[in-house]
């Protein structure tokens, strides 16, 4: 074969790979919020009691954590799919007191259905410049890591200062800081960063949560009406 055709085949190859990774993290983050909702729509209807405080908050991680080790030890399987969901509906679960209190406003369902189309369309706009643009945004990494432990470290304290301000202030460098995640996950997808869609799926999935539930905090706090 001669080399030129030979490297626009293979050229070729890569980019359908790289397409059907992208094509599968969609449809699968797709999938992943059935069992978010259901999660959300037992933990609310069933007022299943929720831990809270400092051990709550570390027994929260820890699970969480435990769920995104597990997913990593079988995302070549299809019981990584299977552990991914599992993994959803909890976070579904973990939903119930900020719906709970979002629902104790009398526009407490109008904000959730802002928050839901807020966050598609962050998602909508972030991960269709990731795919379009020529523009590099690996750099991102290191720094949005450090955002989120300066994010994590604040929110640990805000669980005893019970400062409003604070919790704004963490509100809005969430919302920022995963939408740029959301560039940055993306583009790895399209650039042949990341190869499993189970993986992938994962991290979209964490951006876009941190999206809607920060961002119906903020509304929650803006906008909410006991009347």
């Amino acid at each position: 074969m001669i080399p030129s055709m030979q490297h626009s085949y293979d050229l070729a190859s890569v980019q359908a790979t790289r397409h059907k990774v992208l094509r599968n993290t969609y449809w699968l983050l797709a999938l992943s919020m059935i069992p978010t909702v259901l999660g959300a729509f037992i933990g609310v209807t069933m007022q299943l009691p929720m831990l809270h405080g400092g051990m709550g908050f570390l027994l929260f991680l820890a699970i969480a954590f435990g769920f995104m080790f597990a997913i990593e030890k079988t995302k070549e399987s299809g019981i990584g799919v299977a552990v991914l969901l599992g993994f959803t509906f909890f976070m579904g679960l973990m939903l119930t007191p900020l719906l709970r209190h979002t629902l104790g406003y009398s526009n407490g369902g109008s904000l959730i259905m802002t928050a839901f189309g807020g966050t598609a369309c962050v998602f909508a706009v972030m991960a269709s410049i990731a795919t379009v643009s020529k523009r590099d945004f690996s750099g991102l990494g290191s720094w949005l890591f450090a955002g989120v432990i300066v994010l994590l470290l604040a929110m640990v304290a805000n669980i005893f200062l019970h400062m409003a301000v604070l919790q704004i202030v963490i509100s809005i460098m969430a919302v920022g800081i995963f939408s740029a995640f959301i560039l940055f996950d993306v583009q790895r997808i399209v650039n042949g960063g990341e190869t499993n869609y189970i993986s992938a799926t994962l991290s979209i999935y964490l951006d876009v949560y941190n999206i809607f539930t920060h961002l119906l905090s903020l509304l929650g706090i803006a906008g909410g009406s006991r009347d």
